[in-house]
């Protein structure tokens, strides 16, 4: 990897820091903010005002990562999705001012998660490009997503029990800054085409229904869109039914500072270990940390859901951080590996799109489970997801997933064919 890779790795890493820092912001305080924002009080609000965004991200995720492959630019569509969404937060705070109600304020979600989508799957995307292992790559991208949800989480809890609209503010400046940073990054892409296409003998023109469908008919491409899915519902449950779970007054009863430094008990973790683990991942495959790490996952997610009490809980969700850094930066470095350069944004927008619909899944599937049956039953639901997952997709990590012997130590590098 050379010295401007390794700046530019740097500054995309924290382009997607400060996008997961702007969206967490938000979460430990949405029981007030959506009350603020004109909805009556209650779990359901709150799961459409979080479906509402990333209803978004699902629709327009590909159509991002595919545009930049055809245009064979990354960078500015970054620097376009952040200052959009920055744009959308300012709006969502005006929207009481002006009187219009939840519903427009929905609207405005939706905008804002079509706009933000951009900036962080293509920065995800433009960390793909560079060299240096696709798992160390993913990894940095990983340390990013843990890091800032673990401050969004954190700083978002405290600003929210100061006032209802402190966390939307902060979170517009963040994504203001983070566009600006963008448009110091080179892009990689338009290098990687060359590369390919002087091997290939195309003409340089990449149709965007094109790279949509190299993207779509790769060999066992499903197979990390799938554990994405379940890892985001995992992470959307957490997002939703935690936060309420921590500060529910027959639970914990804690403020919404202190369940959001809880939710940073899973994230800090998460954060710090995404890197070495991987770096282990381009050393030893990718089948031992997706397949292990998710069924460890998903028993520690379901203990949290019966801690008995609060020290317990909190140890565990230290553990969920831990499971999940071991799976993340592995399940996204097997779309490196398995996708051609030139498709990579396509490949990325679709494993967003899948990790999206995951969100929604997790928020959807949490809210209406503990409105109906509580809590704990809730908890074993989608923990028993996780490893209903591992479990069923076992044989086929094992066929795809470089280095997939016997427990993932069978050899190779992790790295696609092209390194």
């Amino acid at each position: 990897m050379t010295e401007d890779d390794r700046g530019d790795r740097r500054r995309l890493g924290a382009v997607v820091l400060a996008v997961l820092i702007s969206q967490v912001l938000l979460y430990p305080g949405v029981p007030d903010l959506v009350v603020a924002l004109g909805a009556p009080a209650g779990i359901d609000a709150g799961m459409w005002f979080l479906v509402a965004e990333f209803g978004a991200f699902v629709t327009f995720a590909v159509a991002w990562g595919a545009a930049s492959d055809a245009l064979g630019r990354r960078a500015p569509l970054i620097v376009a999705g952040a200052l959009g969404g920055a744009a959308s937060y300012v709006a969502l705070a005006a929207v009481p001012e002006f009187g219009f109600g939840f519903r427009a304020a929905l609207a405005v979600r939706v905008v804002g998660g079509a706009l933000t989508i951009g900036a962080f799957s293509l920065a995800i995307t433009s960390l793909m490009d560079l060299g240096g292992g696709n798992g160390r790559n993913m990894g940095a991208a990983g340390v990013a997503i843990g890091l800032g949800a673990a401050v969004g989480s954190v700083v978002g809890g405290a600003l929210a029990d100061l006032n209802a609209f402190y966390p939307v503010y902060a979170g517009a400046a963040v994504l203001a800054g983070s566009g600006l940073l963008a448009a110091t990054v080179d892009d990689r892409v338009v290098a990687d085409r060359s590369s390919a296409q002087s091997g290939d003998g195309s003409d340089g023109d990449v149709d965007f229904r094109d790279v949509l469908a190299r993207a779509r008919t790769t060999r066992g491409l499903l197979v990390p869109l799938a554990f994405g899915f379940v890892d985001r519902l995992t992470a959307g449950f957490f997002a939703l039914v935690g936060v309420y779970y921590f500060q529910d007054s027959e639970t914990f009863g804690l403020s919404a500072a202190a369940a959001g430094a809880t939710l940073a008990l899973f994230f800090v973790p998460f954060a710090v270990l995404q890197a070495p683990f991987g770096s282990l991942s381009d050393r030893v495959g990718r089948f031992l940390p997706v397949v292990i790490g998710s069924i460890a996952y998903g028993i520690v997610t379901i203990g949290v859901g019966a801690a008995p009490i609060y020290p317990v809980a909190a140890g565990l969700m230290v553990l969920v951080g831990v499971c999940g850094a071991l799976m993340a930066p592995a399940t996204m470095a097997l779309v490196t590996d398995l996708v051609e350069p030139e498709a990579r944004g396509a490949a990325m927008g679709l494993f967003n799109v899948f990790g999206s619909l995951g969100f929604l899944a997790g928020f959807l599937i949490g809210g209406s489970a503990t409105d109906m049956f509580g809590y704990t039953p809730a908890f074993l639901a989608v923990g028993g997801l996780e490893l209903a997952i591992a479990l069923a997709l076992f044989p086929a990590v094992k066929a795809i997933a470089p280095g997939g012997g016997l427990l993932g130590l069978g050899g190779g590098t992790g790295r696609s064919p092209s390194e």
